[in-house]
């Protein structure tokens, strides 16, 4: 009777998917001696970051290394992008799996031997290149992955679509780019992707540990420009002056009232935030104009109207209450990071076996924005969250992302190689049996 009670135990480990998988415990074995591999990889792009639609040495670095395992490769994709194709020996889904490439203009301070030394000019500002979000973890991880599924060919059931994509934090000024450009040029088809995957490393999440959550997870992003044009005046006389550079302060306390008094914010959270102001070039001039740049975040699409009504109205009133005019453009740029909830109830338990069920967590919704909601858009995806937290310190103590001393662990690449590579195998498995959540059901 014990007998027979093992025996189906591990027939029906096998047949779901756990430890006594063959291909998994293979793909396991290669993820722990690619690993080293990675990390090489990793601070390779580290210490040679590019921009977004610039990013040449990269792509390179990428396409032959895929060409190396015999996949078929594209570039050129979305200006800089990378596509390759997986054919496994078996029938199966066609599953897209998506890392971003580009850094960030932001000049590194952390003391590492392989810190960026990149600069360049962005907007005007000569500045520092860094990958101050991990991208290059990212590259990294995607480029392991491919190594380890195209090893176990022969075995692994569907097509695999690895997708390396540029411009993740914004094209350059004039220019089409990142998710949004790639959709727009069929990434998404010939073959038609069935599911898409995606993860980011998080310096504030503990190694060892994923965190996801289904339905929306990141914010939607829009990013606005106030002109605020007065009237010069010499710095000794103000009365003669419409003053922009007051005007504009104006502006900057009057629109906090639009999350705090026009949000509903039981809905979901919001921000409005200027992340710059320029105007004036010398101490005892009153300038004519007055230039402010930002960013809108929302959880809630009702509220996206909300604000964008009350951003213009507030600062064209304000404006005109000083006798001068704000010129007010919004650009709507990416939508929700939103992870379809029933393949993310279907997939959790591949992350639970790879990390601990105690170690998959499920997070708050966060105002950061991602494009990669431009693929979920289209095709059901998967989004989630690596720890990548520096041993030792609080998460208060952690740099946060897009700052000069912002870092990641190495520690949890060997977790996400073997994420991505169970949830591929799990998911063809589920889709094999009719159970998948797919694109067009």
């Amino acid at each position: 009777m014990k007998y027979a009670i093992l025996i189906s135990f591990l027939s029906f480990s096998a047949i779901a998917g756990g430890p006594t998988d063959p291909l998994k415990t293979e793909m396991d074995k290669r993820a722990k001696e690619v690993e080293q591999k990675v990390v090489r990889w990793r601070r390779d792009f580290h210490e040679n970051p590019e921009l977004g639609n610039r990013e040449f040495r990269t792509a390179e670095k990428i396409a032959a290394h895929l060409k190396s395992l015999g996949l078929d490769v594209k570039t050129g994709v979305a200006k800089t992008g990378v596509v390759a194709l997986l054919k496994g020996g078996k029938p199966g889904p066609v599953i897209a799996l998506r890392a971003d490439m580009d850094g960030l203009p932001v000049t590194e301070r952390v003391d590492i031997p392989f810190a960026s030394k990149v600069t360049t000019e962005y907007n005007g500002q000569k500045t520092g290149v860094m990958h101050a979000c991990g991208h290059d973890g990212h590259v990294a991880i995607l480029m392991g992955v491919a190594e380890i599924l195209a090893s176990v060919k022969k075995d692994l059931p569907g097509t695999i679509k690895f997708i390396f994509q540029p411009a993740e934090e914004g094209a350059p000024k004039g220019e089409e780019g990142g998710a949004a450009l790639m959709v727009k040029e069929g990434v998404l088809e010939n073959p038609k992707v069935n599911v898409i995957f995606g993860l980011h490393l998080n310096a504030q999440t503990p190694i060892g540990q994923i965190k996801y959550r289904p339905g929306g997870t990141m914010a939607a992003v829009d990013f606005f420009s106030v002109k605020v044009r007065g009237k010069q005046s010499h710095g000794a006389y103000p009365w003669l002056s419409v003053d922009p550079i007051v005007t504009a302060a104006q502006i900057v306390n009057n629109i906090q009232t639009i999350v705090s008094r026009k949000v509903e914010l039981t809905n979901g959270a919001a921000v409005v935030t200027v992340g710059a102001i320029h105007g004036g070039i010398r101490q005892n001039i009153i300038p004519e104009e007055v230039d402010m740049i930002g960013t809108i975040r929302y959880l809630d699409s009702p509220a996206q109207q909300v604000i964008h009504d009350n951003l213009k109205q507030i600062a064209e009133k304000t404006a005109e209450s000083q006798g001068a005019k704000a010129d007010v453009k919004i650009d709507v740029m990416y939508p929700v990071t939103y992870n379809d909830p029933a393949l993310t109830d279907q997939m959790v338990p591949s992350l639970e076996e790879v990390a601990g069920k105690e170690n998959v967590l499920l997070t708050p919704a966060v105002t950061g924005a991602e494009d990669f909601s431009f693929f979920q858009q289209k095709v059901p995806g998967l989004f989630f969250f690596l720890g990548g937290a520096p041993k030792n310190k609080t998460v208060r103590e952690t740099a946060p992302h897009h700052t000069p001393d912002f870092y990641i662990d190495e520690g949890g690449f060997e977790l996400g190689l073997r994420s991505f590579c169970h949830l591929v195998v799990d998911y063809a498995a589920k889709f094999n049996q009719g159970k998948a959540v797919t694109a067009g059901h």
